[in-house]
């Protein structure tokens, strides 16, 4: 079964081709890693499987419904969004940011019920934010505005989540416990990442964009490979099983200087 899926999807801005015929399938339950060098088209991909801009041409379809005339509340209450920069306003504090989550299932106006109290409860724990829920969003770091994001799309209970680089900000430690988090959930996660190698250990399908377009996909030891690194991000690398993970683990060789 698949959770989301995305049919020949185009789309540009001012007469330039951002994605071109991409095709994506999240089966369900699974993560999703999408890679692709800077402007690749990742970001853009992501919107448009969120729903947030529509396709020049193609098809998106959650859960075998397509999401062209489907009304926000109703997407929103299957799939959340987490994107890299969040417009928040300065003075909310982390406890009313993860409420905003509960929008769809509500009224805007309307108070927060037992479930809301629960659904926020439940991610404000597993996001390790519950001791911060009374700070102000002005004095988060920004891995711990990165944690409060995911807390409040995660009180919006969805089976889907896509996630525009959500270890951006992130130390190292605090990188793997948010891809172990995502990894663990059971929701179907479509996230974008830059680190092939946390890639490659977190997620059970890849997608890797070039110039708008898939020009790979597959599990992870069939995409992270020397050539395809090569061929997407101009460098060479070396590519090993990791002895403890299991999972291809790429080290990247000196490039030449640019001429």
């Amino acid at each position: 079964m698949t959770a989301l899926v995305a049919t020949g999807i185009d789309w540009s801005v001012d007469g330039v081709r951002i994605l071109d015929q991409v095709d994506l399938v999240a089966p369900t339950g699974q993560v999703l890693g999408v890679l692709g060098p800077n402007g690749a088209g990742k970001t853009s991909l992501l919107r448009v499987l969120a729903g947030l801009r529509p396709p020049d041409r193609g098809t998106v379809s959650l859960g075998g419904k397509p999401l062209r005339g489907t009304s926000r509340r109703t997407v929103a209450r299957r799939l959340a969004i987490v994107e890299q920069s969040p417009e928040v306003h300065s003075d909310i504090t982390v406890d009313e940011t993860v409420a905003l989550g509960r929008t769809p299932h509500r009224g805007i106006f309307a108070a927060l019920g037992r479930d809301d109290h629960v659904a926020i409860e439940h991610a404000l724990e597993v996001t390790g934010m519950t001791a911060f829920r009374d700070r102000s969003w002005r004095t988060l770091s920004g891995g711990e505005r990165q944690r409060a994001q995911l807390a409040r799309a995660l009180a919006q209970q969805p089976k889907t989540i896509v996630l525009d680089e959500p270890t951006n900000h992130l130390d190292i430690r605090y990188q793997l416990e948010m891809l172990t988090l995502l990894s663990g959930l059971g929701l179907t996660v479509v996230t974008a990442l830059h680190d092939l190698n946390l890639a490659a250990r977190f997620c059970d399908q890849l997608v890797v964009l070039f110039k708008g377009r898939v020009v790979a996909t597959g599990t992870p030891t069939q995409v992270i490979t020397a050539p395809l690194i090569h061929e997407v991000y101009g460098i060479d690398a070396v590519v090993e099983r990791s002895p403890h993970t299991g999972a291809p683990t790429a080290t990247f060789l000196t490039p030449a200087p640019r001429r």
